[in-house]
């Protein structure tokens, strides 16, 4: 598959927009992304990432990243941004082309409380923090913590919840529990986070897999960028219609530069996913939580005696393609739409098939040259969305259904070489083959969407259909790969909670 470069085009007027359905509460690439799940911000997936490894030496692994609890901000005390206990945190792998999954990694996550005391006028006393002051956080051995916290993981082959489970050890101690560093507080509390934090990646072993793969959870830059209030406020951004300036694309600000995250991070054996049956597989992520909950007048002392949660685990927050739920279905359906299977996605199909997204941007931006495509159905968007290109990510046999798709058989593109347009900038290792943190999926899926492939002649479709479908639509918030690290876990370190560094504390206190 050979697309021709967006950049080399001859129009190129520069409408903005990215995920440009302007309803109340929700926000892009799954930050607070339905009505529902923007009120359980612990279980709220905000971005997936698939890709072949590309830190040199890794070629042959392919990495899974999820990310949950949107908006984070660094200075987020007292308590910071822990997992929830009572949720299961998964990633879903389909390699046989069809709707369902065939693998699950599960993760549960568990909080302990070390209850460091002071003894106060002769009587011991709990401390109030998540940290006692004891020594630095990034020592071998610091018993500085108060609260730490820890995760199993399991591996389920078959249907996640009848499907048979075995548990994923941990290389170094032969157990079944890893290790999550605490959020960066400060450096006076923390002087070498990125140390401290690269010591919790852990090599984990998989039953049936021949070789180890990496783990880490912990807390990282949110690696997404995006324009978020002016989107949402009806595409209202400083230049709007800024034709034939080759700055659009560089324009605003990127309104998550401030923002963490709390990253799930798997490096696993390509055959260990695709298990023989073909190169290309699909994954998505989910978080569910018991059916039950109920707050107590009396809480139990404790970090989680507040409520008590029981019942069958029922599913709250799903994401594989970028941006679906925010701006592909519609409101009504949002909540459902987290709460589904790929394989019942053909009650959603009108939202990809009749999209309401394109009609918009001509209604705002018709006066500027916006048309929406004409053919329906969109078999472009089907494609994009539903069962990956010819020739590039579609599986043999595949199972119309939304999840993101990776051919595992093309090589990855090295760090510095990256195009954040990805298969549009002819860089076939990039989204639509799977996400990097690099591919600049607002840019793309609105193109995507505004019918850019009908006017290369794929998916089915024109140029004819497409009558401004060539237009380099952008929301100006630029992405490149030097963003990011060339080795795991790609994300760069968390923004700091303090804005002072320790030497400085040390001189004031003299």
């Amino acid at each position: 598959m050979k697309p021709e470069s967006l950049l080399r085009r001859g129009i190129a007027a520069a409408m903005i927009a990215a995920g440009l359905i302007a309803a109340p509460g929700v926000e892009a690439s799954s930050h607070r992304e339905a009505p529902f799940i923007s009120t359980q911000p612990q279980t709220d997936g905000t971005d997936f990432y698939l890709f072949r490894s590309y830190e040199p030496g890794r070629e042959g692994y392919a990495t899974l990243i999820a990310n949950y609890i949107p908006l984070q901000d660094a200075y987020g005390a007292p308590n910071y941004f822990k997992l929830e206990p009572t949720a299961v945190y998964e990633i879903h792998v389909s390699n046989d082309g069809g709707a369902r999954e065939n693998l699950t990694f599960q993760f549960r996550f568990q909080n302990q409380l070390a209850d460091n005391k002071f003894t106060v006028g002769g009587k011991p006393v709990a401390i109030p923090l998540v940290v006692n002051g004891s020594g630095d956080v990034s020592q071998p051995g610091s018993g500085a913590l108060n609260v730490t916290e820890t995760y199993t993981i399991d591996v389920i082959r078959g249907p996640r919840r009848t499907g048979t489970k075995q548990p994923v050890t941990n290389a170094a101690t032969g157990g079944t529990t890893f290790q999550k560093p605490v959020d960066y507080i400060g450096q006076k509390t923390i002087s070498n986070y990125i140390g401290y934090a690269n010591a919790h990646i852990a090599n984990a072993n998989i039953p049936g897999c021949a070789q180890p793969a990496r783990v880490f959870v912990g807390q990282r830059k949110d690696p997404f960028v995006v324009n978020l209030g002016e989107i949402f406020d009806l595409v209202n951004i400083k230049y709007p219609a800024v034709e034939l300036d080759p700055l659009a694309e560089v324009a605003t600000d990127d309104k998550l530069s401030d923002k963490n995250v709390t990253a799930i991070v798997l490096e696993v054996p390509i055959p260990c996913l695709t298990e023989g049956k073909g190169d290309i597989i699909g994954a998505w992520t989910t978080a569910s939580v018991p059916m039950n909950r109920s707050v107590t007048a009396t809480p139990t002392p404790g970090l989680d005696g507040a409520s008590v949660a029981s019942g069958e685990l029922v599913q709250v927050s799903r994401l594989g393609m970028p941006l679906v739920n925010e701006v592909v279905i519609g409101l009504k359906d949002k909540n459902r739409f987290n709460a589904s299977e790929p394989g019942d996605d053909g009650q959603f199909a009108d939202y990809v098939t009749n999209p309401t997204l394109p009609m918009l941007l001509e209604v705002l931006f018709g006066a500027a040259g916006v048309k929406a495509p004409t053919n329906f159905p969109r078999t472009d968007l089907i494609a994009a969305f539903l069962t990956g290109l010819d020739g590039l990510n579609k599986p043999a046999n595949v199972v119309a259904s939304e999840m993101l798709r990776l051919n595992t058989a093309i090589a990855p593109t090295p760090k510095g070489q990256q195009n954040r347009l990805g298969v549009l900038g002819g860089d076939n290792a990039g989204f639509p083959n799977g996400r990097r943190p690099v591919d600049d999926v607002v840019d793309i899926e609105l193109r995507v969407a505004m019918g850019v492939l009908c006017t290369l002649n794929l998916g089915g479709c024109k140029p004819a259909d497409a009558p401004a479908g060539a237009l380099r639509y952008t929301d100006g918030a630029f992405i490149s790969d030097a963003f990011f690290a060339e080795e795991f876990p790609y994300l760069r370190a968390p923004l700091r909670g303090s804005p002072n560094d320790n030497n400085a504390v040390k001189r004031s206190a003299r």
